[in-house]
């Protein structure tokens, strides 16, 4: 694509980065991010598109991810003409400011559109955390290595997939390393609302959506479990007070024999994890967060019918639970659609939970895939990326 109206060359008196996340934990990365960066560069300056916590890394937030974070196809298309808005008012930024680099988070749809425009007008684009094109558009390669100037990967087997393109592509680590470090070095996680044993976490997922989708076969599958196990104890993990809500809500319109047994605790997720004895969890980078903690787990996603048909058609991996992907075979179950059923829930649960064996196979994967996941640091190492990046 050739260069449109590039206008000025990027100020290096007043040097400054556009940084975009669309959703809650590309906030956070890029929040860790920028702190990283002016530990170094402290007269960089940042503006973009974030959330609560880039604005407390002093971060110009134009648009908040709240507004930016969509789930499925059909919510996607009723919200286009505010995202071309939002495309466009970006696009302006950077034509106007000259950032010295945009860096993209995640947000593939919106992002990787957004890189094509700003590397033509001859900015250096910067991507932090691999889209996962090679899961469900691998013909995206070619063109990311086009329109990218370094990429940075969190999974160590990301960079195979753009061997040959010339993209440069550094592998710095999962930025949850650190944060599970601290959990495990914390002996006091405060009380948690548990009512027996076997301990079960329920993650229904971060967005209001997956919780409504979720949230009732995990309540389903309670009913069942409770059958074999009358002392069993739930929590559901909250992130944040909005899901909250609308998990007490879910719970509200259940059958009354599962609110008994069911708990909620929020911004606790963790520290759930590591008490529980094993999880249900909403597929996603919660996986992750499970198998640090060294929770055993079943991973279960449920969709829009019309999503889930284009996804069958698109994604070409054998799993969908990030665990089961960086440990490359199906180390916990995964039950998706119709097959996540409370009472498809309640029978996996059951040998993780009375079956030694079963446990301890589990654990060993899953400390194989935390091995997988680096040493921590990752938010300094990406750090180093983006200014070697910067000097080239």
């Amino acid at each position: 694509m050739p260069v449109l109206n590039p206008g000025m060359p990027p100020s290096t008196d007043n040097p400054s980065i556009m940084i975009i996340a669309g959703e809650v934990s590309g906030d956070q990365r890029g929040a860790e991010l920028v702190r990283a960066i002016r530990t170094k560069r402290p007269d960089y300056t940042f503006f973009g598109i974030g959330g609560e916590r880039m604005r407390e890394a002093n971060v110009d937030t134009l648009y908040d991810v709240g507004d930016m974070a969509v789930m499925g196809l059909s919510e996607v298309l009723a919200r286009l003409a505010f995202f071309q808005r939002v495309f466009n008012s970006m696009l302006h930024e950077a034509k106007t400011r000259r950032p010295l680099a945009v860096i993209l988070i995640d947000y593939p749809g919106f992002n990787l559109r957004l890189a094509a425009r700003v590397h033509a007008l001859g900015i250096k684009v910067i991507y932090y955390i691999c889209p996962q094109v090679w899961a469900w558009n691998r013909g995206r390669i070619p063109r990311m290595a086009k329109n990218i100037d370094r990429l940075i990967s969190i999974f160590p087997f990301e960079a195979q997939h753009f061997k040959g393109t010339g993209l440069s592509v550094d592998y710095v680590g999962h930025p949850l390393v650190d944060e599970a470090r601290a959990v495990h070095s914390d002996a006091d996680f405060g009380s948690l609302p548990w009512k027996g044993e076997p301990r079960i976490a329920l993650l229904p997922g971060s967005r209001r959506q997956e919780v409504q989708r979720i949230l009732p076969v995990m309540l389903d599958a309670v009913d069942g479990f409770g059958e074999s196990h009358p002392d069993a104890s739930f929590i559901v993990a909250a992130p944040s007070p909005e899901i909250e809500a609308c998990i007490n809500d879910t719970i509200k319109g259940h059958r009354a024999s599962s609110i008994v047994k069911v708990s909620v605790a929020t911004g606790s997720t963790r520290a759930v994890l590591k008490q529980a004895h094993a999880a249900v969890v909403t597929s996603g980078t919660a996986t992750l967060e499970a198998s640090l903690m060294r929770c055993p787990m079943i991973v279960v996603y449920r969709m829009a019918p019309l999503t889930y048909c284009f996804g069958k058609i698109l994604v070409r991996v054998d799993h969908i639970g990030m665990v089961n992907l960086v440990a490359g075979s199906r180390l916990c179950p995964e039950l998706i659609q119709g097959e996540a059923n409370g009472r498809r829930i309640a029978a996996e649960l059951e040998p993780i939970v009375s079956d030694p064996e079963t446990r301890e196979r589990m654990l060993a994967g899953l400390d194989e895939v935390n091995a997988g996941l680096g040493d921590g640091g990752a938010a300094t190492r990406a750090a180093d990326s983006v200014i070697s990046a910067l000097q080239v």
